[in-house]
C-alpha cells in the first residue's frame, strides 16, 4: 500500500541532493498557468457574466447573481446542526485566543537625539478569502482564513467558494453558516480561478481586493501566481501533507490513523513516516490495511494517496537523521512521536507546523488547537509561514528627523550619494543647508 525509502547506512547527501530523494507529488503550477490565463483574462473583461457562464461549465449550474443573498446566511446558521455549530464556536474562540495574542504595536526607535523611527503596523484594506468546496466541505478553511484577518483589522472582508448545484447555486450551507457566524456578510458563489480573477481585478458585483488568500487546487495555485504583483497573497497551496518523526516509542495505530487522515484529502495528498525503527515501519504498515477498510474515501482518494510516488516509509539510522531529513523535506504538517519529543521539536528548522508526542495529532491543528492550518506546502516551509495577523499587516517605518538631526550625519549620505554615482541624492540633503555640507560634529 505504500512504498519504503532506505537511506540507512551511507551518509546522508546535503541539500537538494537529499531533497531529490524524498517523496513529492507532481504539482505542475506553471503548466497549468497557461489554461487559467484565457480564464482570469474573461473575468477581467466580462465581469460577473464570466463568472456565471464558468459556474454552469465548470459546477454545473446557471446563476442568477453571484453575490449570495444575506438571507441565505442567515438561513444556514438557523439550520445548522447544534453539535456542528457548538463546535465551530469553540474552534472560532480558539482560534482568537491564539491569533489576538499575534497583533503588533507600533515601536519607536530613537536612533539620534531628534532622530527616530517608528515602525507602525497596517492592516490591508480589503481582502478576498477562498474556502474550496470539490471532494469535501471546509467551514475550517473559513475561520483559518477570517479569524487572523478579522484581528488584524482588515476593515473589508469578502469570502468566495464554488457554487454547488445541490443547493441551487449557493456555496455549501455549512460554508454560509461559518461566515455568519464570523459576521463576514459579503460572500460569492466563485471557484478555482475565477474566484481569484473576481478578487483581483473586481467585478459589477464585487469591488477588487488587495490581497487573495485560502488553500485550494491547482488552478487557484496557478491563479494566485499569474496574479502575483497585482495582489498579495499567502501562499501557492499545493496537495496537503504529513510528515511523521517517529521512533521505537510511537504507537504505530497511531501513526498509521495519522496518515490516513492526511490522505482522506485528496489522491494526491502525501503521506510520509520518517523513523529509525524497522519494527515499527512493519506495524504501520500491519495497521494500514485494517484502518484504511475501515473508514471512507477509500478507492478514489485513500489508497491512491498512500500507493503514490508522493508517500512513503523512510528509513533512516537515528533521529539525529531523521531530523534532516525531515528538514529536507519541510512538511505542511509535522508530528513528532520520539522519546523526548519536545527537544526532538525544538531542533526543526522547516515545517509548516509542528504537532508533540502522542496527544497532539495533526487533526488538532486542523479544527481545534487554536493553531492555523493554511500552512506551506511543497516545501515551501524553508522559506514561508503559515496564515496568521502578520500576513495582513505591512510594517510601515515612518522617518522624524530635526536639522541638528540630519545635519550630524549628512556628510554620510552625501559620501555614499556621490559612491554610488547619485549626486543627486546628496544634493537633496545639501540644498537644506545652503549647499554646503555640515561639518560633522
Amino acid at each position: 500500500m505504500i512504498s519504503r525509502i532506505d537511506l540507512r547506512g551511507d551518509a546522508l547527501p546535503e541539500g537538494p541532493a537529499l531533497r531529490d530523494l524524498l517523496p513529492r507529488a507532481d504539482f505542475d503550477v506553471q503548466a497549468a498557468l497557461e489554461k487559467v490565463r484565457p480564464i482570469c483574462e474573461d473575468v477581467h473583461h466580462r465581469g460577473d457574466a464570466a463568472l456565471i457562464d464558468f459556474a454552469e461549465r465548470f459546477d454545473g449550474v446557471r446563476l442568477e447573481s453571484v453575490r449570495v443573498p444575506a438571507q441565505a446566511l442567515t438561513d444556514a446558521l438557523a439550520g445548522l446542526d447544534a453539535d456542528v455549530r457548538a463546535a465551530l464556536e469553540e474552534s472560532i474562540r480558539r482560534a482568537r485566543l491564539v491569533h489576538r495574542a499575534q497583533r503588533r504595536t507600533a515601536h519607536t526607535t530613537q536612533v539620534v537625539p531628534g532622530g527616530s523611527v517608528t515602525e507602525k503596523w497596517v492592516p490591508v484594506e480589503r481582502v478576498g478569502l477562498y474556502a474550496p468546496g470539490g471532494r469535501s466541505v471546509y467551514p475550517s478553511s473559513v475561520i483559518m482564513n477570517a479569524v487572523p484577518a478579522q484581528e488584524a483589522g482588515v476593515e473589508s472582508i469578502a469570502l468566495a467558494s464554488p457554487p454547488q448545484a445541490e443547493f441551487g447555486g449557493l456555496p455549501h450551507p455549512t460554508i454560509l453558516a461559518a461566515c455568519a457566524l464570523l459576521g463576514v456578510d459579503e460572500v460569492y458563489a466563485a471557484g478555482g480561478a475565477t474566484a481569484v480573477a473576481m478578487f483581483a481585478y473586481g467585478t459589477d458585483s464585487c469591488p477588487p481586493a488587495n490581497m487573495v488568500t485560502g488553500p485550494g487546487n491547482i488552478w487557484v495555485a496557478a491563479a494566485k501566481r499569474y496574479f502575483t504583483g497585482r495582489i498579495g497573497i499567502d501562499t501557492e497551496a499545493g496537495p496537503t501533507e504529513i510528515a511523521v518523526l517517529a521512533d521505537d516509542t510511537a504507537d504505530p495505530a497511531h501513526v498509521a490513523a495519522d496518515l490516513i487522515s492526511q490522505a482522506e484529502h485528496d489522491p494526491l495528498a502525501a503521506a510520509v513516516l520518517v523513523t529509525d525503527s524497522p519494527d515499527l515501519a512493519d506495524a504501520v504498515e500491519k495497521e494500514l490495511e485494517p484502518q484504511v477498510a475501515a473508514t471512507k474515501h477509500v478507492d478514489d482518494r485513500i489508497r491512491p494517496a498512500l500507493a503514490g510516488r508522493q508517500s512513503a516509509i523512510v528509513l533512516v539510522d537515528g533521529v539525529e537523521e531523521g531530523l534532516k531529513v525531515v528538514d529536507a523535506y519541510g512538511a505542511e504538517h509535522l508530528e513528532i512521536q520520539t522519546a523526548d519529543a519536545t527537544a526532538v521539536a525544538d531542533r526543526v528548522r522547516n515545517a509548516g507546523a509542528i504537532f508533540i508526542g502522542p496527544w497532539a495529532p495533526v487533526s488538532l491543528g486542523d479544527y481545534a488547537a487554536g493553531s492555523n492550518h493554511v500552512l506551506p506546502t511543497g516545501g515551501c516551509a524553508c522559506h514561508s509561514s503559515g496564515l496568521s495577523v502578520q500576513s495582513f499587516l505591512r510594517g510601515i517605518h515612518i522617518v522624524d528627523y530635526t536639522k541638528d538631526a540630519l545635519a550630524e550625519v549628512a556628510h554620510h549620505v552625501v559620501t555614499l550619494a556621490e559612491a554610488e554615482d547619485l549626486p543627486a541624492h546628496g544634493a537633496a540633503v545639501k540644498a537644506r543647508f545652503g549647499w554646503k555640507v555640515p561639518e560633522s560634529k
